[in-house]
């Protein structure tokens, strides 16, 4: 099942914090969730992050207002998410 309402945002700078996401994103509407993703052993930005919106129009807004533009010095990478493949052990 996907959720057109969740945004995978990659090329982060490592020093953007999910205050500054969220309040970037907020342009394109009503942020509901922003997820930073951290290392786990040393607590750095992985350089990537999850940003939901309240709706699936607000979130193909954002694709179309900050895919490619640069923010904090870097070129964001903005498209709907994916689900994360099943793993196999």
């Amino acid at each position: 099942m996907s959720n057109n309402s969740r945004l995978f945002v990659g090329n982060i700078s490592f020093r953007t914090l999910e205050s500054d996401l969220y309040d970037y994103f907020s342009q394109a509407g009503v942020v509901t969730s922003c997820n930073l993703m951290l290392d786990k052993a040393t607590g750095r930005s992985r350089g990537f992050a999850f940003v939901e919106f309240s709706n699936p129009e607000e979130a193909q807004r954002a694709v179309e207002m900050f895919d490619k533009k640069e923010f904090q010095g870097r070129p964001l990478t903005v498209n709907v998410a994916r689900p994360r493949p099943e793993r196999r052990y």
